[in-house]
């Protein structure tokens, strides 16, 4: 396994909202200087729930597969979607918003 790589103290973030089955979450993810994301923090507007804190716990596991260099787009290509090719779950939705820029 590659050795995990930090991202710098200060750095710059972006925040988005999104819907999904009926629940608000909102992602905050910032990038490494050459672009790639780093880390994924996605939370559901019903704080300490159950899908909060597997939302929580994605985005933990997200950020870490991340900084031990496994590329946003394996990842995004291990998760389920639907027959039309949509993501089924909150952290498939976060990682193809950032897929997206």
């Amino acid at each position: 396994m590659a050795d995990r790589e930090r991202l710098p103290n200060r750095r710059a973030s972006v925040t988005l909202d999104f819907e999904h089955v009926g629940l608000r979450y909102s992602v905050t993810f910032s990038c490494f200087a050459d672009g790639r994301p780093g880390e994924v923090f996605l939370n559901n507007d019903k704080h300490s729930s159950q899908s909060d804190m597997w939302a929580r716990d994605c985005g933990i596991l997200a950020s870490f597969c991340l900084q031990h260099g496994v590329p946003l787009e394996e990842i995004r290509n291990a998760l389920e979607r639907d027959g039309a090719g949509q993501p089924t779950s909150p952290i498939g939705v976060t990682l193809d918003m950032i897929a997206k820029g």
